[in-house]
């Protein structure tokens, strides 16, 4: 049976090396294309994880309805109070209304590694005529380090040396490039209105992203003397052990306290958004090109079957049943879609290593070492593999089951008329 299928594929060579190469693009196009964007969507990913906390607690958030001002205007004088026009709008706090009892409660779960107490401040860098804009973030310089990955940026200098305190930040290069500043120098810091106060640059930091280079971090108590706000947090930074478990908790933590409790996920739910469109891109894409392989399969297998008509009931005369012509017919789709299917797997299997060679600067796009990130995950293999295959399959049922129903009387009499 299986002699008989390769020599009908082999009498319509054309034909079957047309088909078997639709096969071998869809599943090549498969891997290539999801090797690549998987492999972008980890690193993004493992940088969205190491390079920030997992868990994110930040002053509440409050929407004014429209009797949110009943009582503090007219304390229940009134029983009725109607606003025109209503309340409406935020109104948020600008601090963590209770950091401590937040310190105690992570201190005491055994999910978190560390964390890091943050005030961020608007600010403005002045060194001489240059003139900056910018945030300025206080933290625990040695927390941080564990909260992020922020210290293995750091190209100058050493970001635990914030420690010490004193009036020292840690600037991105992005900053530094604009105030024309080096490491010992000094940068005048202020507020919109107030003094400027001196720091002492003690490192510099390059993660990549010019809009996290772009800003400057300091011990937790210098900034909230810059600030005037002493004592006051505005976020706490939480790394876990397990950052699977950082929406779930982030979840507990938000029912049992008035603060903005987020996980990682859902800062960067927008980013999430943007993978699951590229994975309805990629899943058309290739569908469209396996369609257009099934249809190949579909035309030779009916032309086989036309031709090859008289060979059906000779075949049918010696004793073979509807199913051994069914699966003559059948098995032949099942030929090119495997065929296709390891062709292309084993292609874009070594076109993928290639890619990895390829420079592409450096950042969120590329690796450390400058190249491209490409997934080798099993999965992706598998897929392409039941893609090709189901394909194939689909196609190859109605003329197989066109050719089973075939008998040699009907086809001596479509042969006489």
């Amino acid at each position: 049976m299986i002699f008989l299928a390769f020599r009908y594929l082999f009498e319509r060579r054309r034909q079957t090396i047309l088909t078997l190469l639709g096969i071998f693009l869809g599943t090549a196009a498969y891997v290539s294309i999801s090797g690549f964007m998987l492999g972008f969507r980890g690193y993004l990913i493992d940088q969205l994880i190491n390079n920030d906390a997992h868990v994110h607690i930040g002053a509440r958030e409050e929407f004014l309805t429209d009797h949110s001002l009943d009582d503090p205007f007219y304390q229940n004088v009134f029983a009725h109070v109607f606003w025109d026009p209503a309340p409406s709008g935020r109104k948020d706090s600008d601090m963590v209304e209770n950091p401590q009892q937040w310190y105690k409660r992570l201190d005491a779960d055994p999910r978190v590694e560390a964390y890091s107490p943050q005030l961020t401040a608007s600010v403005i860098f002045s060194n001489g005529k240059a003139i900056s804009s910018s945030t300025l973030i206080g933290c625990d310089p040695r927390a941080q380090v564990k909260v992020t990955t922020l210290g293995d940026y750091v190209i100058e200098g050493q970001f635990t040396d914030l420690a010490v305190g004193g009036n020292r930040i840690v600037i991105g290069n992005e900053l530094q490039k604009k105030l024309g500043l080096r490491v010992s120098q000094n940068v005048m810091v202020s507020l919109a209105e107030g003094p400027p106060t001196p720091f002492k640059i003690v490192g510099i930091f390059k993660t990549g992203n010019k809009l996290s280079d772009n800003v400057a971090y300091g011990a937790l108590a210098d900034v909230q003397k810059v600030n005037r706000t002493p004592n006051h947090v505005n976020k706490i930074a939480v790394r876990l052990h397990d950052h699977t478990q950082a929406a779930a908790l982030a979840a507990a933590w938000a029912k049992i306290s008035p603060e903005r409790v987020e996980s990682w996920d859902q800062v960067n739910s927008s980013i999430f958004d943007v993978f699951r469109i590229q994975d309805a891109v990629r899943f058309m894409s290739v569908g469209a090109v396996m369609i257009v392989a099934g249809f190949g399969i579909y035309n030779v297998l009916n032309m086989t079957v036309m031709h090859k008509r008289k060979d059906i009931a000779i075949l049918r005369s010696m004793g073979y049943d509807t199913g051994d012509i069914i699966r003559l017919f059948f098995s032949q789709g099942l030929i090119l879609g495997v065929a296709g299917t390891i062709l292309g797997l084993t292609f874009s299997y070594f076109f993928c290593l290639y890619l990895q060679t390829i420079p592409f600067g450096g950042g969120p796009l590329g690796g450390g070492m400058g190249h491209l990130i490409v997934s080798f995950d099993p999965k992706i293999y598998i897929q392409s593999a039941i893609l090709g295959l189901l394909s194939s399959t689909i196609a190859s049922i109605l003329p197989a089951s066109s050719a089973g129903k075939l008998t040699p009387i009907e086809i001596i009499r479509a042969g006489a008329e």
